[in-house]
């Protein structure tokens, strides 16, 4: 009885499950999950995906369901993307390239912006018709974790701006990647998109990678008496671009 179950779920997993290749690596993306949103009070509908990097592509996708239960990967973060209408194919796609945030996006942090960018960028792709919002693991404080990020922090409240707290601590101004995310993007979507990004670093990642930007969108707001210096570093000394 047992067998006959599993091979149920490996052959409805089987059509959920694509394998996209990268540098000796494997990338496995599972998906599209219904995902009703609420958003602004109204119920939004998004098509959820996520994925999983791994040392090497196992053998079939029986084989790699079994090394799941073996994986450590509550301990670990894997990165998402709720898609919304016809991205595929959609003439207008809005993306955006979203870092996690767990003190913006989940406590609602007025020390950052991005707990605004996360609803404003739902908002704009459900209200454009077609689009993407990639949320990034492993990008927490501009890649720097969540620890690091409560003593950079720590420092801001001692007259460091975000760069000179990260340098302080032995770190990058942003180790932040978007290899993986550029890759599922292609296996997504082939024509052009809108890209919702004042950050001139995803801009040059995407271009680079060989996608075609239709247009770049502003997306300022969330502006308070906590992240006014932090939005103008953001300016002045991370090169973002101002609102369009």
């Amino acid at each position: 009885m047992l067998s006959s179950i599993r091979k149920d779920v490996y052959r409805l997993l089987d059509r959920k499950i694509q394998l996209i290749e990268r540098d000796g690596e494997a990338m496995y993306l599972v998906g599209p999950v219904r995902m009703p949103v609420h958003l602004d009070g109204r119920t939004v509908t998004f098509q959820w995906y996520s994925w999983l990097t791994c040392s090497e592509a196992a053998v079939n996708y029986e084989k790699l369901l079994e090394q799941l239960a073996q994986a450590d990967l509550a301990n670990l973060q894997q990165s998402s993307v709720l898609v919304y209408g016809d991205f595929a194919e959609a003439e207008d796609a809005v993306t955006r390239m979203h870092s996690i945030c767990h003190t913006g996006d989940i406590f609602g942090s007025k020390r950052c912006d991005c707990g605004f960018q996360l609803k404003q960028s739902m908002r704009t792709i459900a209200d454009r018709g077609a689009g993407a919002l990639f949320y990034l693991a492993n990008h927490e404080g501009r890649g720097i974790g969540l620890f690091s990020k409560a003593m950079a922090y720590l420092l801001q409240e001692n007259g460091f701006d975000t760069i000179d707290a990260n340098h302080a601590l032995g770190f990058a101004d942003d180790a932040r990647s978007y290899e993986e995310a550029v890759l599922v993007l292609k296996s997504l979507r082939s024509k052009p998109v809108t890209l919702l990004t004042n950050n001139p670093n995803k801009i040059e990642a995407l271009t680079r990678a060989g996608i075609t930007l239709t247009e770049r969108q502003s997306i300022w707001g969330g502006v308070s008496e906590f992240n006014e210096a932090y939005l103008q570093t953001k300016r002045t000394r991370s090169g973002h671009l101002e609102q369009l």
